[in-house]
């Protein structure tokens, strides 16, 4: 089976159900069906033929929905692009995949031809409503989905519709996710926690689903009171704006809310305890990744243990090794490997990557955890230094090389430090040549790269702390003194 035998049940299944709300309209789970199919046709007729890539730069909306299911109908690689990057991530992204077009509102060089929403609504009005006939199986790809590696280049996760079924199937049992569930979905289609998890739970579920633009905490209560959800998929940053409600708000939603599932960065046991005390739920945390969606999930019925992030999925195996490959005893901190169904085959088009990335078979997370001894994990950090903030993965090397670009600095180092909201927050320590404007090299920064990468801080130093062999010794870059 594919996804679309999949999605089947909920496409033609509860055709007339109402699947979805946007704004202030309402979707069936049959309009669309039709939608789609007339979009999947328009891309056959420019040319599209499966394995093809389409590049997709757009917030969340009804057309994200319908460009992802033409694109599982007709075999195109969908290929989706944050859309806080800017020129030179993009440009970085589309050289690597080279799509045969691109989907954006906002205009921008690309070698690929670029549609705008609106063309792609003139092209669905021209073309037929019926289903592509495709030959498609388990292994074919879906989706590329690029995360910044510690090299700082971009690699494409290459996720396949097993991948991607795998992981909804796992969901649905385990979170008891069905038809009668209100769904609100505020994370972005273009990450691969509202991707994976949100739309393709929703598809296979058959629920309702409420997608917003964008989670805003100025109205998100206000969202959560009228569309009364059951289920809610969230990051750190939103449950802590929750915890800013007031408590007859929290003791209302708490009265509908079934379910609040926490991933994409660590949630902090505060943030959990303080969360129960107010709405009387307790967020169930889970751990994945791109390359490999979900691993680990605490129990829906069972202990939600703080600080944790549960136990292994159905079908998912873990390993935690030293750093010679030596498995650990309960207790001990180790490299997480994992293998199964859910993770993905490799990156696009980088077969030495691919080949560092997997040991035995497992996939090589560069995540560090302990195990209890009745099972649970507990993440610890990363081998290398990433930063995740407010649930977006950011990599230092890739900020430093930009910095480094800059003629009035010398070097730079960027580090994560803690952040109240958004878990961590990037400050950049620099040794300057000449005369430095901390508020020019903010702004030269955000006009060149997604605006949660842009140091929050620069701490302007003689020099950085390095070994004997010259490299920078980061865990050192708090007791420099800023000159």
């Amino acid at each position: 089976m594919t996804l679309i035998d999949l999605f089947e049940l909920s496409l033609r299944g509860r055709a007339d159900s109402p699947a979805l709300n946007f704004g202030r309209d309402t979707y069936t789970f049959g309009e669309l069906d039709n939608r789609s199919n007339r979009l999947a046709q328009f891309f056959m007729a420019h040319g599209f033929r499966p394995g093809d890539r389409l590049s997709v730069y757009l917030a969340n909306c009804v057309e994200m929905i319908d460009i992802y299911l033409a694109c599982v109908k007709t075999g195109v690689i969908f290929v989706p692009i944050n859309v806080l990057y800017r020129d030179r991530e993009r440009s970085h992204i589309l050289a690597d995949a080279e799509p045969r077009a691109g989907i954006s509102d906002e205009p921008f060089s690309s070698s690929a031809q670029i549609w705008t929403r609106a063309h792609l609504r003139e092209g669905m009005d021209r073309s037929p409503a019926t289903r592509p006939d495709v030959r498609l199986d388990g292994d074919s790809p879906a989706a590329i989905i690029y995360t910044s590696g510690t090299t700082g280049t971009s690699k494409g996760a290459v996720l396949s519709h097993n991948n991607f079924a795998v992981n909804a199937l796992n969901l649905l049992t385990c979170w008891q996710i069905t038809s009668s569930d209100r769904f609100l979905l505020g994370l972005p289609l273009f990450h691969v926690h509202g991707l994976g998890n949100g739309l393709h739970c929703w598809l296979m579920s058959g629920c309702r689903m409420k997608l917003l633009e964008r989670f805003s905490h100025q109205t998100a209560a206000q969202e959560f009171l009228q569309f009364r959800p059951t289920l809610f998929f969230g990051v750190p940053t939103m449950y802590v704006r929750m915890l800013e409600w007031e408590p007859d708000i929290a003791r209302e939603v708490a009265s509908f809310m079934r379910l609040c599932v926490s991933g994409s960065a660590p949630l902090p046991a505060s943030v959990l305890n303080d969360f129960e005390k107010l709405f009387g739920q307790r967020i169930l945390e889970r751990y994945g990744m791109s390359e490999t969606l979900m691993n680990i999930s605490n129990p829906y019925i069972g202990e939600r243990r703080a600080g944790t992030v549960g136990l292994p999925l159905p079908g998912v195996s873990v390993r935690l090794l030293d750093s010679i490959g030596n498995p650990v005893a309960d207790g001990e901190t180790g490299e997480v490997h994992l293998r199964g169904p859910n993770v993905f085959s490799g990156y696009w088009r980088r077969e030495d990557a691919t080949r560092a990335a997997f040991v035995d078979g497992y996939f090589r997370t560069g995540d560090l955890a302990t195990r209890s001894s009745d099972g649970y994990y507990t993440l610890c950090g990363r081998k290398s230094d990433l930063i995740i903030s407010g649930g977006f993965n950011i990599y230092p090397r890739e900020i430093e090389e930009f910095l480094q670009e800059q003629p009035e600095l010398a070097e730079a180092a960027v580090v994560g430090v803690p952040d109240p909201v958004r878990g961590e927050a990037p400050v950049a320590y620099v040794v300057a040549r000449d005369a430095f404007d901390p508020s020019a090299m903010e702004a030269r920064c955000r006009s060149a790269m997604a605006s949660f990468k842009v140091p929050r801080r620069f701490v302007v130093v003689d020099a950085l702390p390095r070994n004997a062999l010259g490299k920078v010794q980061k865990h050192l870059l708090n007791k420099v003194e800023d000159r």
